[in-house]
């Protein structure tokens, strides 16, 4: 079983920003990061969750 957390540098390139990006939505509690010491890592599952979530209706 694989477990891969992603970096903000994975992140970004997966939906196509700035890493810049990634970290304002992380501080505006958008993006559903976790911190693990100084770092920001993200499960991609709850990413695919969070993209799926930002659909218009």
């Amino acid at each position: 079983m694989t477990n891969k957390l992603m970096d903000a540098d994975e992140v970004a390139a997966y939906l196509g920003k700035k890493k810049n990006w990634v970290y304002g939505e992380w501080k505006r509690q958008g993006l559903p990061f976790v911190k693990i010491g100084q770092q920001l890592r993200c499960r991609p599952e709850k990413l695919n969750e969070w993209i799926d979530s930002q659909e218009a209706a």
